[in-house]
């Protein structure tokens, strides 16, 4: 890594922010001006919605770099951090940079993207079935038990019964979805170009042109073609990208029908969701990411239009 940090590269990041994480002139113009050096591929997934399998194909059609965003990774609620945004941009010999966050779209982190100019993109999973792979991870992985989600996993959770881990994921984690949709869906519906929304359904059916769309939306040239033998190559190692099982409707196996009428209590706080409920709360069928004969990637003729960049589906 080679780069000069200039004057103002240290003046901007020794100059506070605004409460809200707005930045005032003349540091907006610079920041600005250095978003527009480069694209940044900014995944702003939320845990278990295939974002560590779908950054590690972007990372191979592209020849990048996977650089951390926020502060620290601890907590799993990301916030950028000015130092390491920065650090993308003054590099000008480094490969294309690709970011994998889970974050909200808080007034901060909005006003952050708007800084720079980027591009994120989230993907709509059902949140039971999220909730249920979430509860295997933790079940599996003392890492995952550490970093939580915005919220300390008790010690002793691997002690408890079924229905308590269960009412766990109900009552303290699943909060996060809820706000973390609404807060990015208020950011889809006010910045519609700025926010590529894509759903889980649809990239399972089309894994190549999900990805596509993405890179493109970001501002990355890249081909169908090109999309296809990296998701290939990632297929066949997904086992080490987190790829569970990746399956439509897991969810109502794992929650019983009133731990999934608490669910929908939280989303009903957030009037803006209506029309992502479908797709919050229901599910396709038991479907899953379909390999090939041969390891590649299935794209099948009859997937849906790629109209991925969805402000209010209705489907």
């Amino acid at each position: 890594m080679s780069f000069v940090i200039d004057s103002k590269a240290v003046q901007a990041i020794f100059t506070a922010p605004l409460p809200d994480g707005s930045f005032e002139e003349p540091t907006l113009s610079y920041l600005r001006a250095v978003g527009a050096r480069r694209q940044l591929l900014l995944l702003a997934f939320a845990p278990k919605s295939a974002g560590t399998f779908f950054r590690e194909a972007a990372i191979k059609v592209l020849n990048g770099q996977l650089i951390r965003l926020p502060h620290a990774q601890g907590g799993r609620d990301g916030s950028l951090y000015l130092p390491n945004v920065l650090t993308c941009y003054l590099d000008a010999a480094a490969p294309e940079t690709i970011a994998h966050v889970h974050m909200q779209a808080l007034p901060a982190n909005r006003n952050f993207i708007d800084a720079f100019g980027l591009k994120p993109i989230i993907m709509i999973r059902d949140i039971a079935d999220m909730l249920a792979s979430f509860l295997d991870m933790l079940e599996m992985d003392p890492v995952a038990r550490a970093d939580g989600l915005n919220c300390q996993v008790p010690d002793n959770f691997l002690q408890w019964d079924r229905v308590r881990k269960t009412d766990f994921m109900i009552d303290i984690i699943a909060p996060w979805y809820a706000s973390y949709f609404a807060t990015w869906k208020s950011f889809a519906d006010d910045a519609p170009d700025t926010v590529c929304v894509l759903h889980y359904r649809d990239f399972c059916r089309d894994p190549v042109d999900g990805l596509w769309t993405a890179l493109v939306h970001a501002g990355f040239v890249v081909s169908h073609k090109d999309c296809e033998k990296s998701l290939g190559e990632v297929w066949e190692d997904r086992a080490s990208h987190r790829f569970n099982k990746g399956l439509q409707g897991r969810g109502k196996s794992y929650f019983s029908p009133a731990q999934l009428a608490r669910l929908r209590r939280q989303l009903d706080y957030y009037p803006q969701l209506n029309s992502w409920l479908l797709h919050l709360l229901d599910n396709g069928g038991d479907k899953a990411i379909a390999p090939m004969q041969g390891g590649g990637m299935r794209r099948q003729s009859s997937a849906l239009p790629p109209s991925t960049m969805i402000s209010a589906p209705s489907t």
